[in-house]
């Protein structure tokens, strides 16, 4: 429980203080870093925890209700994050640019409130994917945790440096940005623990639990097809990114079947 509290809480915590370091997160290495977050993420959602799911007792078709409320859950939230959680960095320079010299009292509370808001959605997936982490006995001995935990630590960390990023340039100090990251690194640790706690005590049923997984899964599904199908925007065929989505699948597979 300890090492996956601390990978938890210092993979995005780390990863956030990178901006430090690397101003700007856009070349080349930071995406094929992306495309091979997504394509283990993927892989080890097909390959791992959806067959564990689909072994329950409970109904195949409520697992599946609930990874499609999953998926479609995650493209609620990205309305609020612009996609931040797979990476993406926005912070319409141009468009902020023009506006340099026409600034508003209340612009400053604004972008207060919209970094809180983005803060909010990327919690509440960051509480879920803590959660997911429990490790309730129905799920038999073959459901390795650790697997997912590396799947959830690889998307964490560009998140982390994604929020960062963003904050940073729209709050208009790396500094003031800090604390919303910290804030963050918190959200996966505290999912863990209550989801622990709950099934601990019982208040959260084993078939509660999978559920929790079933929707858990289905952002996992969103997410990483939408780091490697938009690892190419316009569609053409990218050899080295192939490659780096094959290599991540095959890391997953390995971890699966080899570890």
């Amino acid at each position: 429980m300890t090492l996956k509290l601390l990978v938890l809480f210092l993979t995005p915590l780390l990863s956030g203080l990178l901006v430090y370091l690397v101003p700007k997160g856009k070349g080349t290495n930071f995406r094929l870093l992306l495309v091979f977050a997504g394509s283990y993420l993927f892989a080890i959602t097909v390959i791992h925890i959806l067959p564990e799911l689909y072994h329950q007792s409970i109904g195949t078709e409520l697992i599946g209700l609930f990874v499609l409320c999953g998926f479609f859950l995650q493209q609620l939230l990205e309305y609020f994050t612009s996609g931040v959680e797979h990476g993406h960095i926005h912070t319409h320079e141009h468009h902020d640019h023009q506006h340099l010299h026409h600034h508003h009292p209340h612009d400053h509370t604004q972008k207060s409130i919209s970094a809180i808001v983005l803060l909010t959605a990327l919690c509440i997936h960051a509480f879920l994917e803590g959660g997911m982490l429990a490790e309730p006995a129905s799920m038999g001995p073959h459901y390795d945790v650790n697997a997912i935990l590396l799947g959830i630590a690889l998307h964490r960390a560009p998140a982390a440096f994604a929020l960062m990023t963003v904050l940073a340039f729209q709050l208009g100090s790396k500094n003031r940005a800090l604390p919303y990251l910290i804030g963050f690194s918190f959200a996966a640790p505290v999912g863990l623990l209550i989801s622990s706690s709950l099934a601990e005590a019982e208040v959260l049923s084993e078939q509660g639990l999978i559920l929790l997984y079933a929707l858990v899964c289905g952002n996992f599904l969103h997410i990483s097809t939408t780091i490697v199908f938009e690892s190419s925007p316009d569609h053409r065929f990218n050899a080295r990114k192939m490659a780096v989505a094959i290599f991540g699948a095959l890391v997953a597979v390995g971890v699966e079947y080899i570890i």
